[in-house]
Parts: C-alpha cells; structure tokens; sequence
C-alpha cells in the first residue's frame, strides 16, 4: 500500500512506497525536486511539510536542526512519509528532463593541479553522448558499493573527457588510493563505474538578474563548469557576473590565471579572497572569509542570484546571511555543498 505525495504550489502528485524516502520516490516519478549530496548532509533537500508526518533518517544536524524540524521542516532525501503527505518544494523542471545513468568510464589522465588538487579526466563509451547541465556530479560507485561524488568541471558543450578536480582527504578510501597513498592506487586506463547527471545546482536563465558566483576550494568545479556555459551562451552580455573563489592560502586557488583570462576575455569581475596567507606567500589580494567579501561589496543582493559551491561550512554561512543581512530572497540562492564521507559520518539519527 503506497501513499500519496502532494507537491505544493505545482500540484504536482506521486506515489510512495513505505520505507521509501520522499526524494526517491519523486525521481521515480519523475518529479525533480531540488537536492544534493542524497544523504541528509547538505540541506539542498530542505521543504516543508504542509500535512500529515515523515520520519528522519540519519542526517546531520546542521543541515536539520530541531527547531527547523519542529517547525515542520524536512529533508526529503532521508524522510519516510507515515502516510499521505503534503509538501511544499520547488520542482526542477529542467533537470527532468535528463535521466541519470549509470556507465563504465575509463580514466584518461591523472594531472595535479596543486599539492593536494588533482585534475582527473574521463572518457565516457563511444556511444555515450553525455548530457548534463552544468554544475550538476556525478558519483563513482566503488568496488564495495558506496559511492563518492564529485561536480564536473567542465560546460556541457565542452568535446572530450569529463573533468573533475579532487582534493585529497588523507585518510579517505578513494583519494588515498587517486593520490598514491593506498593500494591498489587509481591509475590511467582503469575502468571506474558512474551515475551522471546527478544533483540541481545549475544555471537558471529565466531571469536577467546578475549573477554571484561563489566558490571555496575545490567547489571552483562546478562554478568553473557554470562560467564557461555562461560564455558559451553570451549570458555574460545580459546578466553582470562576478565570481568570488577563497581558499586558506594562495596556492589553493589553483587556476587562478585561467580566471584572469575570463576577467580579459569576458569582462566579468573576479576576487580572489585568502583567510590563511603566510608571509612567504606574499599575498596582497582580499583576505578574510569569502562570503563577507561578498557582504562588503555586494550590501543589496535583493536584485541578485547567487550560486555557491565549496565546504558546507561557507555555503551555510553564506545562505544564512545573505539572506538575513544582504536581502538576498532565499529562493534565489542555489549551491552545493561538498560534503565527504568524513561528514555524512557524522549524521545523526531523526
């Protein structure tokens, strides 16, 4: 016996199995609904619950804190319905319309990007013809089952592999192997199994807002993929783009001439924005946290839409006070926080 799932305001509806969570059961349906990492991590999933009751799933905390769930908020990736249930979320209209897909990719090219960044590039079958939008993942399903996403780097219109840019996490299963520092190590030429496209973080362009794109780390993946779909498109003519990339030290900031290029080429403004410079680094650029450099300039984001990529600490930070300090409506806020297998560790029950 399945229950039903009402979608406000689209009115769209689906059926649920029980035990089955809210999230997966739209997607077979095919209702995209906005959502992330899957694993009640990140809080892209966040809705509300309109009518009737949902049980949590582990989740972390910080992507549901009680008072937002006693307020009737809820995390659709990790919420079971109890019965029929009414909902409120946006649905994704655009992402329906590319099914993810799971495939063999061959690795193509292993290239450091910095001391603990690596460009890993894959080729797709011959007769795969990937479509995506950009700033959505992909995730590699692991010889054990669990899996590891990672956005791709690259504009849909792009030729060639997919890229992604990885950053080691010592001690994690997967890039301890991609760094050398586990065996079997990953290697050029392996086979790695994948679903792609996956996620809803991707350029809206119903709009002529300008745009804030905001990165930290290695979340310049998916912000990078957005850019260059943006300059293919000639958005940049009609919508003001600027791009905020921070990291602890210069060095993280590893394709920093690339976006100096786009300042030329494409007449966008770009600020880089170091928190940890030491003095042989030399840094003369903005430091502080990525965000505030956002706040500083940008007081009025009312007019705006911000894209933001990186650790789940900037992206919350940011979200919360954009909205709450800069009037930025929270609906014009769109991000994907990188979220390890360190953090979903840390998930507690609901």
């Amino acid at each position: 016996m399945s229950f039903n799932v009402t979608v406000r305001p689209s009115n769209k509806t689906f059926a649920c199995q029980p035990g089955q969570s809210v999230l997966e059961a739209a997607l077979a349906a095919g209702i995209v609904l906005p959502y992330g990492c899957k694993n009640g991590a990140c809080g892209s999933c966040k809705g509300k619950v309109l009518a009737g009751h949902v049980t949590h799933g582990p989740h972390q905390q910080s992507a549901l804190p009680p008072h937002e769930q006693a307020a009737g908020s809820a995390l659709f990736c990790c919420a079971k319905p109890d019965g029929d249930l009414e909902i409120e979320a946006r649905v994704v209209a655009a992402a329906g319309d590319i099914l993810p897909k799971k495939m063999p990719s061959r690795v193509n090219a292993i290239e450091r990007l910095s001391d603990d960044v690596i460009l890993l590039k894959l080729q797709l079958p011959a007769n795969e013809k990937l479509q995506f939008f950009a700033g959505q993942y992909l995730e590699f399903i692991l010889r054990d089952g669990s899996r590891r996403s990672y956005s791709m780097a690259n504009a849909p219109h792009a030729e060639g592999p997919v890229e992604l840019h990885i950053r080691h996490m010592p001690g994690g299963k997967f890039t301890d192997a991609l760094f050398g520092a586990a065996e079997p190590p990953v290697k050029e030429k392996d086979i790695m199994r994948i679903e792609v496209p996956l996620g809803t973080f991707f350029l809206r362009e119903d709009t002529t807002k300008p745009i804030v794109l905001l990165a930290s780390g290695t979340g310049f993946a998916p912000i990078k993929a957005i850019a260059e779909h943006i300059f293919f498109k000639n958005l940049h003519t009609k919508r003001a783009v600027r791009l905020y990339w921070g990291g602890r030290r210069p060095k993280d900031l590893y394709m920093d001439t690339l976006v100096q290029s786009w300042v030329r080429d494409y007449a966008i403004d770009y600020v880089p924005v170091v928190s940890d410079a030491l003095p042989e680094d030399g840094w003369t650029g903005r430091t502080g946290f990525v965000h505030q450099a956002v706040m500083a300039d940008l007081p009025d984001l009312s007019g705006h839409e911000v894209y933001a990529c990186g650790a789940p600490i900037m992206v919350d930070s940011a979200k919360r006070d954009f909205t709450a300090k800069c009037f930025l409506p929270e609906d014009a806020f769109y991000a994907d926080s990188f979220t390890s297998a360190a953090d979903l560790a840390g998930a507690v029950s609901g």
